[in-house]
């Protein structure tokens, strides 16, 4: 399997600001004038080390600007705490957002920066109270403290488990309803949506423990749900066409390379241009 490993300053993401946020997005920097599509997700969505991410290929298919706010490890908090980002959902034609995990938001257990929502702030008192005992100070990021909990206090992890999927339920409601405009909810990962009742791995691959379950509870705001789940021809292709230097390769190998990027635009672009016929 070949694979480019020019050194990661090869791809320049074109870092732009829009209007008062206080986040880099990807470029280039769009025109929001007329029609155009916004592009809400994680990291995934930014594309990190693809040269041409989703967002990119669905705009020249539609031939309408995508503009792309997907950034690192963003949670519906990373949104709903950006008034820019919001606005510009609310003047798009539709937007297409990525399913996010339920590990990155502020819940009653645990707070999680506002921007940086995979970095872990604090622990409640309730939290403190389910796992006492654990000295939290030593965890700065969600996934590694859920995955020491889940190891070591699998019960008492189960609780703050629906605790997370139930606040991961209102938050996505809440940002829905927020943006106020026609929303295509797309489900981008290695792995289908588990189906209602199903229990897998507790610390598993993104999205982090959402169910189909999760996303029906969801499904009657936006305007459609779709599987873009990557084929097992799209996985196997790995990291070809990616650009990273040799240090970032595992990092780069958790990532959906450019064969899921075009497979997952090819029916996002098809939904949207049905959304859109639809509405004139």
């Amino acid at each position: 399997m070949s694979f480019e490993k020019r050194s990661a300053a090869a791809l320049d993401y074109f870092p732009c600001h829009y209007g008062r946020s206080r986040n880099l997005f990807r470029g280039p920097r769009k025109r929001m004038e007329g029609d155009y599509v916004a592009f809400l997700g994680g990291t995934d969505t930014y594309g990190r080390f693809v040269p041409r991410p989703f967002p990119a290929l669905v705009e020249d298919r539609l031939g309408l600007p995508c503009v792309n706010f997907g950034w690192m490890n963003a949670g519906p908090d990373a949104f709903l705490n950006d008034e820019a980002v919001l606005a510009a959902a609310q003047g798009a034609r539709a937007v297409v957002l990525q399913v996010p995990g339920a590990q990155n938001l502020t819940n009653r257990y645990y707070a999680v920066h506002p921007r940086r929502n995979d970095r872990f702030v604090e622990a409640s008192e309730l939290m403190r109270r389910l796992f006492p005992g654990v000295d939290f100070t030593e965890y700065h990021f969600t996934r590694h403290l859920l995955g020491a909990l889940a190891a070591g206090h699998p019960e008492r992890f189960a609780i703050l488990k629906v605790e997370l999927q139930a606040a991961w339920v209102a938050r996505m409601g809440e940002l829905i309803d927020r943006i106020g405009r026609p929303v295509l909810l797309v489900w981008f990962a290695r792995r289908a949506p588990e189906p209602v009742g199903a229990r897998g791995p507790e610390i598993g691959r993104d999205p982090l423990f959402v169910t189909a379950e999760m996303l029906a509870q969801i499904a009657p705001r936006p305007a459609s749900v779709i599987d873009a789940t990557a084929s097992a021809t799209a996985l196997a292709a790995g990291t070809a066409g990616m650009v990273f230097a040799d240090i970032e390769a595992p990092a780069a190998a958790e990532l959906m390379g450019p064969a899921a990027h075009g497979e997952a635009a090819e029916r996002i672009a098809a939904h949207l241009a049905d959304m859109m016929a639809l509405e004139g």
